[in-house]
């Protein structure tokens, strides 16, 4: 008897579903077997992979995925067909539009969405739909980096050079970053500095990057701005700016020193917590350093402040001289997987693709000339995310909603608010893998293609374009965002070759409609993709090599030079009181992503962190009767969430830490502000007043 040999199973270079770094992975499945997931070696992971990214393939095959359409019937959610279930939602939004405008209909993306499909969904929402109101939850993520980003450079990307730099430098501060937990590979590329005694992270917990820090500043939380200005203060009074490259690469010193001026490390210290000490101390690492880098995250953006927050970072790096030097800079840590690409390519409120703003007539011009239709018929600004979803059912708000790849029942600042405006519209559709919280209140739901099912691209922390190839036949029954919504916009009227369902084709036509634009992708095509070139936007030529390090001649303000942008600290937009005496804070934990909609399904990372737990000092939890392991009760003036006590010595008397994954009662954004920057318009989520108690009877 001869055996037959099994065929070898082939695998398909591919990225991480995950977060911005976008780590290499190879995918390796074959009929009837689990999917198998290996590292490869790729700049940003060096063969690394964190712990998600290990076990990302077990969602492939869930129990939990979604394979075919749902249709809300008698209350409940019904199998369907496509055809009617598109139908009805195309019926719906047509019904919808012709009683109460145009601007009756909103759509909500993500930050996760492929480049083809945020470019795709802006279009569709401003030319099948004929909205304004289309925006994405990396407003929550993002919104506030890229506003100080804009204002200093000209121009928002994350980094501004390629991640392996940072494995040169002699310093490195993190701002309100955590990567340990967040992205760990990326942590190898601090070594250098670590090594060095030039590791210096500022967070008010002391949490696994704070940990590996040669100094951690701890500053209350919302205090940043103020701790950069006494720094800046420091840098000054020290003689450690690059005055050379301040007069010739910069504007606007003065007015940012007036402030500053009166901002000496002791008054910083008096309102931050940080030492006078301290801030001397970093001022003079910086300063002395060959190589250094400042780079801020979530911790420092998501603020109320969060735009002046940043661009009082993105000063002190002007006043050092890093921002376009060979080896050193500034940048954001992106956090969702196409944070980058998702904010510049139409699918945010006031952008058209390119990173072009949807109010210039010359970016409307060229947009709509790609679209083939008059630039008149391309709605104007609409409302920022936490506006449009607060504005649903109200009289002048929309009317019906659609969702690709996002939950914002969870996700939310306000959540229970937000989940009460969704129940009041008129029609809310969802595009999901599974049924999440927020698809799980939708009145049609329509199964998708996850990465690894769908080719398309992705644009990483670094700015760089990555082709994330299919490596696997999706369930039967499940359809792309791309056959989504090429179905809808046929069904609307649409002419079918105006929605290409084609990864390649929709990529095709956003390189025509970005050249030319900030974020220029014209230059990149798949073909160059699959022959492994590293391209970084912009690339405005099909033989330009990219651009991984920007700003190295010139910023990108028309005279060429930077800005100085002067700001002044006001703190929390909600300060503890008599009632609420704790501040509370919010952030991820290794283990899941997001709002958990896609990791709490996979058994490892839930058996690791199977519920929501609230970070407290033991003697601020023995003050509220409360013991480690106990159930407290965190609550607002918003609203309130439960969560298992973990007493943690290292936190701040007045400071309790949730992350935001979970979801019905455990929900951290239950009791989360929504005030909103007034120039990003960016949730305050990682500070408001809280009070804490135990939970009755439990």
């Amino acid at each position: 008897m001869t055996l037959t040999e099994p065929e070898p199973r082939t695998a398909v270079a591919t990225h991480c579903p995950y977060c911005a770094l976008q780590c290499g992975m190879s995918l390796t499945a074959g009929e009837g077997a689990e999917v198998e997931v290996a590292p490869r070696q790729f700049p940003t992971n060096a063969g690394g992979l964190c712990q998600k990214g290990w076990t990302s393939g077990s969602l492939l095959t869930s129990p939990a995925r979604l394979t075919t359409p749902l249709i809300r019937l008698d209350g409940e959610l019904r199998p369907a067909s496509w055809d009617a279930a598109l139908g009805l939602i195309a019926g719906k939004l047509a019904e919808i539009q012709a009683r109460h405008g145009k601007d009756a209909v909103a759509v909500f993306g993500g930050g996760g969405l492929t480049n083809e499909k945020s470019y795709l969904l802006g279009k569709f929402a401003r030319v099948a739909l004929g909205t304004s109101q289309v925006d994405y939850n990396g407003r929550f993520c993002m919104s506030s980096a890229a506003a100080a980003g804009n204002r200093a450079f000209g121009l928002d990307r994350g980094l501004p050079f390629p991640l392996t730099d940072l494995a040169d430098a002699d310093v490195v501060l993190l701002v309100g970053a955590n990567p340990a937990e967040t992205m760990p590979p990326l942590v190898k590329h601090l070594e250098r500095a670590k090594s060095l005694g030039g590791l210096i992270v500022a967070d008010p917990r002391r949490t696994p990057t704070a940990e590996q820090a040669n100094l951690h500043l701890t500053p209350s939380p919302g205090k940043d701005l103020a701790l950069a200005l006494g720094i800046l203060h420091a840098l000054v009074a020290e003689s450690g700016v690059d005055q050379p490259y301040m007069d010739e690469r910069t504007r606007g010193f003065s007015a940012v020193w007036r402030i500053a001026s009166r901002w000496w490390p002791e008054r910083a210290e008096r309102v931050t917590g940080v030492s006078a000490a301290d801030q001397r101390t970093v001022a003079a690492k910086l300063a002395n350093a060959r190589n250094a880098y400042i780079l801020t995250a979530r911790g420092a953006e998501q603020h109320a402040t969060g735009a002046d927050t940043v661009s009082a970072w993105i000063n002190l790096a002007l006043a050092l001289g890093l921002p376009g030097k060979p080896g050193s800079g500034f940048g954001c840590l992106t956090g969702q997987g196409n944070g980058q690409g998702g904010r510049e390519h139409g699918q945010k409120a006031d952008q058209l693709p390119g990173y072009r703003k949807i109010d210039d007539p010359a970016a409307r011009e060229h947009v709509a000339r790609v679209w083939g239709v008059d630039p008149a018929e391309i709605p104007g600004p609409g409302r920022s995310a936490y506006e449009l979803l607060d504005a649903l059912g109200t009289a002048d708000g929309p009317r019906a909603l659609l969702v690709f790849g996002s939950n914002p029942v969870v996700s939310a600042p306000h959540s229970a608010h937000i989940a009460d405006r969704l129940s009041t519209v008129e029609f809310l559709g969802c595009a999901d893998l599974v049924l999440s919280e927020t698809s799980a209140l939708a009145d049609v739901v329509l199964p998708v293609t996850q990465w690894a099912e769908e080719d398309g691209t992705m644009t990483n922390l670094e700015g760089r374009v990555l082709l994330r190839k299919r490596a696997l036949d999706p369930p039967p029954g499940v359809r792309t965002d791309l056959d989504v919504l090429a179905g809808l916009a046929t069904r609307l009227g649409q002419p079918a070759e105006r929605f290409p369902t084609d990864a390649e084709t929709v990529f095709d036509e956003l390189r025509a409609a970005s050249k030319g634009g900030l974020a220029d992708y014209s230059g990149i095509s798949y073909d160059r993709l699959r022959a492994g070139e590293a391209l970084y936007w912009p690339v405005p030529e099909a033989t330009h090599p990219g651009t991984p390090r920007m700003f190295l001649d010139r910023f990108a303000h028309p005279d060429g030079k930077a800005r100085f942008v002067p700001v002044e600290h006001s703190g929390p937009a909600e300060p503890p009181d008599t009632e609420f005496p704790l501040q509370a804070t919010t952030g991820r934990v290794l283990q899941h992503y997001q709002s958990g909609a896609q990791t709490r399904l996979v058994d490892e990372l839930t058996e690791a962190v199977p519920e929501a737990f609230v970070e407290v000092h033991p003697d601020t939890a023995a003050r509220a009767g409360l013991a480690d392991g106990d159930w407290a009760r965190i609550a607002s003036r918003r609203g309130e969430t439960v969560a298992r006590v973990r007493c943690v010595p290292s936190m701040g008397i007045d400071l309790v830490f949730l992350p935001f994954h979970f979801p019905g009662a455990q929900r951290a954004n239950l009791f989360t502000n929504p005030a909103l920057d007034p120039t990003s318009r960016m949730p305050e989520f990682k500070v408001c007043a809280v009070k804490l108690s135990i939970v009755d009877g439990a």
